[in-house]
């Protein structure tokens, strides 16, 4: 029996490798929105997050998340995704 292959992603924040259903997906939508994607099937450009507010925080904090996306994090977005992370996480 073939042994069956889990995506790895690695977290922009503390840089783990992980399973990919283990982490958040953050996406730049083609109307260059930032949204959190639960489902990990919306249309844009994806980042990988830990679903703890330490690896948000990071991610920010080094710019890894805008090298990521490619789009300028403003502190309201920051807001936005660690109140949808809080959300998440419950």
């Amino acid at each position: 029996m073939k042994v069956k292959k889990i995506p790895q992603r690695m977290c922009v924040g503390c840089r783990e490798k992980k399973a990919k259903k283990e982490l958040i997906r953050i996406v730049r939508t083609p109307e260059m929105e930032i949204q959190v994607d639960l489902t990990g099937k919306k249309a844009g450009r994806g980042a990988y997050i830990c679903p703890k507010l330490e690896c948000l925080t990071k991610a920010v904090k080094s710019k890894s998340l805008q090298k990521a996306l490619e789009v300028e994090i403003t502190p309201e977005i920051v807001e936005e995704l660690e109140q949808k992370l809080e959300s998440s996480h419950d």
